[in-house]
């Protein structure tokens, strides 16, 4: 029988070569699997529908895609770690493209990678192993710690300042203790691999990391903003609305006296963030909203979306057709992975 995926894959059953077997999907069809049939091969032995497949989001695309691979590797020592294990944690992820499934083995088993499937040989201590929806995967921590050494800025900022979020952000109330107390535990595990890939990479990240960033293109919009030298930031600012309800701002350059909001397209698209106000409507609200932002505080408020932060040089255009200048003294560089 086909075994059917139960992490939020909508319902979408993988079938192993025996399954397809026994309901008379012919060898020759399943020979077409890699180029265009009804099925397609996830990892050997491992199919979905094709039409299925394609019809899901890239991240539950892979999702389905770890599973498989745990499929195949049924009963081995491999657990899904770094990226793979992000999606399995539901950390938001940036610009996520179809990529191996990551697992990691012990370093003295020697696998090797191949299609569809990248081995990390790493050793595992047993409390950085847990499982999600009876997945065997890294631990929270872990997952972010081996994001935080070996994916690209972007991507790593992005995944540590939700972890982060979950401890130290409870509705609008944030807690620079357990902050703190997350920061701490995080160098002590980058302590412990002094000299490893990464690690002057991911002790950056875990003093850079914001539990107050709501949304990737929150968490990407200051590393950029990063590169292009602003060092000093706030988020998630209060500004004194005119009914006594405040308004929040995304990102505060006291240095620039500039509010940085990035302009996500799902308030605007999403009728459940929207509640029974038209897309025309919203538009108005914001635009109120910031006229108000900007008359109390006397700041400037730079809008942008997920195509004006793709690079530094492509958010300083954008700062700059609002006035905004980078920082005084050039570029700054985190640490190279």
């Amino acid at each position: 029988m086909h075994r059917t995926v139960g992490i939020g894959i909508r319902g979408v059953p993988l079938f192993t070569r025996a399954d397809l077997l026994a309901r008379d999907v012919t060898p020759t069809e399943l020979s077409r699997a890699a180029a265009g049939g009804v099925f397609l091969r996830l990892q050997a032995g491992v199919y979905v529908e094709r039409a299925a497949y394609l019809a899901l989001r890239p991240v539950e695309q892979h999702r389905l895609a770890v599973c498989a691979a745990m499929e195949q590797t049924r009963g081995g020592s491999a657990v899904v770690s770094h990226l793979s294990a992000s999606v399995l944690h539901d950390l938001p992820q940036y610009r996520f493209r179809d990529r191996p499934v990551d697992v990691t083995v012990a370093a003295d088993v020697g696998a090797t990678s191949r299609r569809g499937l990248r081995r990390h040989l790493d050793a595992i201590d047993t409390g950085d192993l847990t499982t999600v929806a009876g997945i065997a995967c890294t631990t929270l921590d872990r997952t972010v710690f081996d994001v935080m050494r070996t994916m690209p800025l972007e991507v790593a900022v992005t995944c540590a300042d939700a972890a982060l979020r979950r401890e130290a952000v409870v509705g609008r109330r944030f807690d620079p203790h357990a902050q703190e107390d997350w920061r701490e535990r995080m160098r002590e595990r980058a302590a412990r691999k002094a000299g490893a890939r990464g690690i002057r990479r991911a002790r950056w990240v875990i003093e850079f990391a914001d539990g107050r960033a709501e949304l990737p293109g929150e968490s990407v919009s200051r590393v950029q903003l990063f590169r292009l030298g602003f060092v000093e930031f706030d988020l998630q600012v209060a500004v004194p609305g005119p009914r006594g309800a405040d308004y929040f701002v995304d990102i505060a350059l006291p240095e620039a006296r500039t509010f940085w909001e990035f302009d996500g397209e799902v308030k605007y698209r999403d009728p459940s963030l929207r509640g029974d106000r038209s897309i025309e409507q919203v538009v108005l609200d914001e635009k109120k909203r910031e006229d108000w932002i900007r008359g109390r505080t006397q700041w400037r408020v730079c809008r942008g979306g997920f195509s004006d932060i793709t690079t530094p040089e492509v958010l300083a255009a954008r700062l700059e057709a609002f006035g905004v200048a980078p920082r005084r003294g050039g570029p700054v560089a985190p640490p190279p992975r």
